[in-house]
């Protein structure tokens, strides 16, 4: 399977709730009771469209291809009170991270965060109530009953934000998609070209005492990103899910530090001024390219508001100091 090809974070589903049951507009009759009064049961619910949270999910792939979900229909009450049958239930499985809107206003419905949540997106109708609801002392004989009510039909969007502990954020070759492969086991395409990385990647990093955080390499951002250039703002939002920023810049950018690590915090405030909330750590790459006296040349166009380290993933170095940076960044 090629790179993009089995990552997903984009869905547009049409959702059909059933509709609700008619009630029963029955009246009692048996070997004993010739004319019984009112005993029309009610009418079973619609089937919901319902979104359900799966952990072990991390794509929208499976629902790539379902472009129209039907839910079944509740069926009709029955005598002796008898409810009818509730619809069938449509159950979509969605990975940590989904927010469901609605495609025609663009408004947010829900966000699915933990397993096992649901949250119906598309409610069924309800079903009728039956004649011996009518009842009453001058109609004690109601020979009609309610209808159901009838299910919904919308287009709703499916957008898959990525969790994670840690989120990389840098132009195309900074190392970003090196730093996962070498402290974590994910396996990211690595290449000296630009836009690499076509899909995020995860990849859990090992710490001490067993401990552990989730690290996102998120494809690269480029001078104009929030306007469209480049992959555009397609991988923008997976930042926003991140609880810390790590700002990759390589030791032979053409720019000095400041400008590159401006450029891209820019892009970020462009698309979302929240995310200038989140605590950042700049890590220098490629330093293995640098000697002591340029190293402490660079240090000078290093921004003082944030933490930094200089690092090289291919010589090992600095990365026990980006690890330990980060941990403190994600705990505080």
């Amino acid at each position: 399977m090629s790179q993009g090809s089995n990552f997903v974070d984009y869905v547009k589903i049409c959702c059909r709730s059933g509709h609700g049951g008619p009630g029963s507009a029955h009246l009692h009759r048996d070997v004993f009771t010739a004319k019984g009064g009112p005993d029309g049961g009610d009418g079973g619910r619609g089937g919901h469209v319902i979104v359900k949270g799966n952990a072990q999910l991390w794509t929208l792939l499976h629902l790539k291809f379902r472009k129209h979900v039907i839910a079944g229909d509740g069926e009709s009450g029955g005598s002796s009170q008898r409810s009818g049958k509730t619809g069938r239930d449509e159950i979509l499985e969605v990975p940590l991270g989904t927010i469901a809107r609605n495609a025609e206003t663009g408004e947010i419905l829900f966000e699915i965060n933990t397993d096992g949540e649901t949250k119906i997106i598309t409610p069924g109708g309800r079903g009728g109530l039956g004649n011996w609801h009518f009842k009453t002392p001058t109609q004690q004989t109601p020979r009609f009953a309610q209808p159901g009510e009838d299910g919904k039909e919308d287009w709703n969007i499916l957008e898959l934000k990525l969790l994670a502990d840690v989120g990389l954020v840098g132009f195309p070759n900074a190392g970003k998609s090196t730093l996962l492969s070498v402290v974590s086991a994910a396996k990211p395409e690595i290449a000296d070209y630009a836009f690499t990385t076509l899909v995020p990647n995860l990849g859990i990093v090992s710490y001490r005492d067993n401990r552990s955080f989730v690290m996102a390499d998120i494809p690269g951002i480029i001078e104009g990103a929030s306007q469209g250039k480049g992959l555009g703002i397609r991988f923008l939002r997976h930042i926003e899910r991140n609880s810390t920023l790590l700002f990759m810049v390589p030791a032979d950018t053409n720019r000095t530090i400041k400008e590159e690590y401006d450029i891209l915090l820019n892009e970020l405030n462009e698309y979302n001024p929240e995310l200038m909330h989140k605590p950042r750590v700049l890590a220098i790459t490629k330093a293995d390219m640098l000697d002591k006296e340029l190293q402490d040349e660079m240090e000078k166009e290093v921004p003082k508001d944030v933490p930094h380290v200089f690092i090289s993933s291919v010589a090992q170095k600095g990365i026990t100091e980006l690890k330990d940076m980060l941990w403190k960044e994600i705990t505080r």
